[in-house]
């Protein structure tokens, strides 16, 4: 099942783990988010004989199983100080352009290095964007005590190398990545639910399928305009349910306009949100 391009792959991953760590009670952050990714450098890590500490940074809104799954194998859990929704409350709702709850659940500093299961295949963004097998990234400020190495060992992997490599090592995944007849779809991904990153149709099915993720979110959002009276984020809506249609259904203000600002008046959207995920909405 491990043809020779992937063993040399392994091989090539192995000792770059190995060179990073300078000294053998140097102990490297192994990031692990329960995906396959993350599965596949916990394995090469052990492999390696490195010394190593794998923590999953809990965002509070992966999705079912992935909780489980981390603690069977065995992953330190770091919480953070205040939930997904707790932030909303805060800082409103996220987007492409305000990535709040990125930085306060996942893009923290642990230790000075860090392994991290990127690679290049899982999209064109991150085929340019990744050039080296590591390379110094600073979390917050650049001062010494924000920086950290990233170490990429799985980089050049392709689809078909992790799958073949979680097949011939026998590796358990997290639910997510079972198909209804229990084969593994590696082409899969698991991050966060409901993720404004995630394209606006796989956004949307995903708050389908778990409505009460939407609840919650009207619910903190309601909060951020009790207590945020004087932004330009309540006097553009005239309540919570236009302002998640809008951030949810419409990709601009020229679609958005055209529903929202015919001669009939505005839509119920509460009514109309309620239609879409089949629940009471009432907050």
């Amino acid at each position: 099942m491990i043809n020779e391009q992937l063993q040399k792959k392994i091989e090539q991953s192995i000792r770059l783990l190995q060179s990073v760590q300078k000294r053998y009670d140097e102990e490297i952050e192994l990031a692990y988010s329960g995906g396959k990714d993350s599965d596949v450098i916990l394995q090469l890590a052990k492999e390696a004989g490195i010394r190593y500490r794998a923590i999953y940074k809990n965002t509070t809104i992966d999705p079912p199983g992935t909780i489980a799954h981390v603690k069977e194998m065995g992953v330190e859990i770091l919480r953070p100080k205040k939930n997904f929704f707790q932030l909303i409350a805060k800082k409103g709702f996220p987007s492409r352009f305000s990535r709040f709850c990125c930085e306060a659940l996942k893009e923290y500093k642990v230790l000075d290095k860090n392994i991290i299961g990127v690679r290049k295949a899982e999209s064109r963004a991150r085929k340019e964007r990744y050039n080296e097998p590591t390379e110094c990234r600073y979390f917050g400020a650049k001062k010494e005590e924000n920086h950290v190495e990233q170490i990429y060992p799985i980089l050049e992997w392709t689809d078909e190398d992790v799958r073949d490599f979680i097949l011939d090592r026998g590796l358990k995944l997290a639910p997510l990545y079972y198909d209804t007849g229990g084969q593994i779809d590696v082409t899969r991904r698991l991050g966060c639910m409901c993720c404004p990153l995630a394209s606006r149709r796989k956004r949307l099915i995903e708050f389908q399928k778990h409505p009460r993720i939407a609840k919650a979110y009207l619910r903190a959002g309601q909060k951020f305009l009790d207590t945020h009276p004087d932004l330009p984020t309540v006097s553009r809506y005239d309540n919570v349910y236009e302002w998640f249609t809008r951030d949810v259904f419409y990709a601009n203000n020229k679609d958005w306009e055209k529903v929202n600002g015919t001669l009939f008046g505005k839509p119920d959207y509460k009514t109309f949100l309620e239609g879409q995920f089949g629940i009471d909405l009432t907050i």
